[in-house]
């Protein structure tokens, strides 16, 4: 019974507690910055991959291969960028920010990489398998084949001491010409962040 007592006290505690919690949800403009665990964010995401494909797309590498065939804009495709920091990442993300950045560009071509490919020359396939008219029926062997893969890594360093950390983040990327593997670009972006859990 008394038992039953102390678990009773102890549960309409945790209720009167968590009835005094308030939590607020408030939309905000996506553009606005807002970083609540120091941790890497829409924002890092964002900012980098524009900044470093404007440092990209600015490069000596881009005139050069104009220049040697006719003005045509080169085709890239985004390969792989590796997580290897101290924390989850969604490279997924990241890299769908850099193709944005490509697209918005417009210096060079981008194509489809990885399983969105795959799933293209799937429905191409059964395009090509009497369901489709032929007159509409995508053909076979006319993709755009790219000319140079973009690659990457994103790493960090982690300082803590006590109720302080300062968290620092590299991203590296780097253009490789797929005929010759030549790396004709490398580039990256430094963040550092402090953060404090100390009381004011």
């Amino acid at each position: 019974m008394k038992k039953i007592f102390v678990v009773m006290i102890v549960l309409g505690m945790g209720m009167a507690l968590s009835s005094c919690a308030d939590r607020k949800v408030s939309r905000v403009n996506t553009n606005e910055v807002i970083d609540l665990s120091g941790r890497w964010n829409d924002t890092d995401s964002r900012l980098v991959s524009e900044e470093m494909i404007q440092d990209l797309l600015g490069a000596r590498w881009l005139p050069v291969y104009e220049s040697r065939h006719n003005q045509m804009r080169p085709v890239v495709v985004v390969g792989t960028v590796t997580n290897k920091s101290h924390e989850h990442i969604n490279s997924e993300t990241f890299i769908k920010d850099i193709e944005k950045a490509i697209i918005k560009n417009g210096s060079v071509r981008l194509v489809q990489a990885g399983e969105k490919r795959q799933e293209l020359r799937t429905e191409r396939e059964e395009q090509n398998q009497g369901y489709t008219s032929p007159e509409t029926a995508k053909k076979w062997g006319l993709e755009l084949g790219a000319d140079f893969m973009l690659q990457g890594t994103i790493n960090s360093i982690v300082d803590s001491y006590k109720k302080e950390k300062v968290v620092y983040y590299q991203i590296d990327l780097e253009l490789t010409n797929l005929e010759t593997n030549e790396v004709v670009w490398m580039g990256d972006k430094k963040i550092k962040k402090q953060v404090s859990d100390r009381a004011f």
